[in-house]
């Protein structure tokens, strides 16, 4: 077993108190994290591998995205609103492939893990292939199929197929594979297929994940169809509680967000996309003084054409300063918590990863502070510019090392898991396939 000691670097555990180490070390091995503190108060145990951060490296718990879904089609589906948008993009379901699976995963998840995020929260189709792409990165993964049983979208999963991938996979490559209920969107399922998730949820003892009140003009269109707005109507399915993640969540009342915290439902927060959609700004510090479990998600390259969750960090702030007129709110150590540890509550893996505590496994990431964008790297006054500067000019290029569980992913900025190039090539030639197969189909509407 591997022993790595990373020294001489800026460490912020993300615990509860927000421990940071301006010279510390951190000692794991592929089992946990043995230790983390001050360089003056650490042991490096004989015999471990040591890399020297000569005070130019920061050291981060590894990057939760709570949100993505993988695709090979960045580009594709611009420019459009979500009512229109999803019709446009959704045409790669319909044609969609075991092979067009494996490459949209592999690619999707390799762009994550080399910008720093550890763990994914994957809302996808054939998500075998999903489990397989990340078993061989090494990343950590959580499978969630897009699920729906509208006759008209029946080129999604069935809870069937969901069912069989948590027997398949929940809990297995030495647990960094987790799989949970998903449901694509409220007028894509019915009333029965909301209530059967969550009987098989309590039956698996898993979690549920689906959309809402992403855009105004959805939440209209529920209304007009339902007589209730979605966050209501979820609760009448029975879906809402503890383990539940709901991604967007920008245009819920007053109610729907009492409601969300008084049944201890959570939700994923995808800033990027939001602004690039024109979705609108989520409320996010209102969920927060709300105590609702909130992580980032990037809701991955078709919405976003960005995995990056250092970008997530620094929209996640700066939209709720600008809505609210108060530079105050979100500040950086804020956001870091979202990506990090927070995320790591919401997908109920805190025991093990989101912060560098000792016993905790050991996903953690290393950033090159010597360049340009991120100087100054010194201390004064009470000022800490490191944190600061991650969040709002860190970049996913500027991650350096990467671990999940102690064995090493990423060594000076590029993958050791898997070669990248022989990867791109197969992913641009199957990209170019399911590209011709996509321009003979037809959208089909939300509400067709």
């Amino acid at each position: 077993m591997t022993t790595t000691a990373i020294i001489n670097a800026r460490i912020y555990t993300v615990d509860s108190g927000f421990s940071v180490f301006d010279n510390g070390t951190l000692v794991f091995d592929e089992h946990s994290i043995i230790a983390v503190g001050d360089a003056t108060d650490s042991v490096i145990p004989a015999g471990a591998r040591v890399i020297d951060g000569r005070g130019r490296l920061a050291v981060l718990p590894g990057l939760i995205d709570t949100h993505s879904h993988s695709s090979l089609l960045k580009g594709y589906s611009e420019n459009a609103q979500l009512m229109d948008w999803l019709p446009a993009y959704q045409r790669e379901h319909q044609v969609l492939t075991e092979e067009d699976a494996w490459h949209s995963c592999m690619i999707s998840y390799l762009e994550a893990i080399k910008g720093g995020t550890c763990t994914v929260l994957d809302m996808y189709r054939k998500l075998h292939q999903g489990a397989a792409a990340a078993s061989e990165l090494g990343m950590r993964l959580n499978l969630v199929p897009y699920a729906a049983d509208h006759p008209t979208k029946l080129f999604f999963e069935t809870l069937t197929d969901n069912q069989r991938l948590i027997e398949t996979y929940d809990k297995t490559d030495n647990g960094k594979i987790r799989v949970w209920l998903g449901l694509e969107h409220i007028t894509y399922c019915s009333a029965d297929m909301y209530r059967e998730a969550r009987r098989m949820a309590d039956a698996y003892g898993v979690s549920i994940h689906t959309h809402s009140s992403e855009q105004a003009e959805e939440v209209e269109t529920v209304k007009a169809l339902f007589g209730k707005r979605p966050i209501h109507m979820f609760e009448d399915y029975g879906i809402l509680g503890p383990g539940t993640v709901i991604a967007h969540c920008v245009w819920l009342d007053d109610e729907e967000i009492n409601t969300l915290a008084r049944t201890g439902t959570g939700v994923a927060h995808c800033p990027a996309s939001n602004m690039k959609l024109a979705s609108g700004v989520a409320p996010l510090s209102r969920y927060l003084d709300s105590k609702i479990p909130v992580g980032l998600g990037s809701d991955g390259g078709i919405s976003n054409n960005s995995l990056s969750m250092f970008e997530c960090m620094k929209l996640a702030s700066l939209l709720q300063k600008v809505t609210q007129l108060d530079a105050t709110v979100i500040a950086a150590r804020s956001a870091l918590e979202l990506a990090t540890r927070q995320g790591a509550q919401l997908l109920g893996i805190a025991d093990q990863v989101g912060s560098l505590e000792p016993g905790k496994q050991a996903d953690v990431i290393t950033v090159d502070l010597w360049q340009p964008h991120l100087l100054p790297i010194a201390t004064s006054e009470g000022h800490d510019p490191v944190l600061w500067n991650l969040v709002f000019a860190g970049r996913a290029s500027d991650v350096r090392d990467v671990w999940v569980q102690g064995r090493q992913l990423v060594e000076r900025g590029r993958c050791i898991t898997v070669d990248e190039e022989t990867i791109m090539e197969a992913v641009h030639r199957q990209t170019i396939d399911l590209l011709d197969r996509r321009s003979r189909t037809r959208a089909i509407g939300m509400l067709e």
